[in-house]
């Protein structure tokens, strides 16, 4: 079961709603244009699998950032989500 997939069932679970969905497989969004987004959070969260780390863009090196929300077809990896001014990308309930 994809990683999607799982989120979704997460937010269905809780009654969470979505504003605004992109499919990433239809809307790709490369490393340049993920930079552009997440930037200006005031933090992002990411997580593969059990694996959990906690960024910010202002102290923490775009590098390092990129590393972990990219994945291995130079896309911004799924599922993605903008909470205020947060991000959180990948999924770990």
């Amino acid at each position: 079961m994809t990683s999607c997939k799982r989120a979704q069932e997460f937010l269905d679970a809780k009654s969470i709603s979505v504003e605004n969905r992109v499919i990433a497989n239809k809307e790709k969004i490369d490393s340049k244009a993920a930079w552009e987004l997440l930037q200006s959070a005031s933090l992002i969260r990411t997580g593969k699998g059990k694996k959990t780390n906690v960024w910010d863009p202002s102290t923490d090196t775009k590098e390092d950032i990129l590393k972990d929300v990219v994945g291995p077809s130079g896309n911004l990896r799924a599922p993605a989500w903008r909470v205020g001014t947060e991000f959180i990308v990948g999924f770990n309930p």
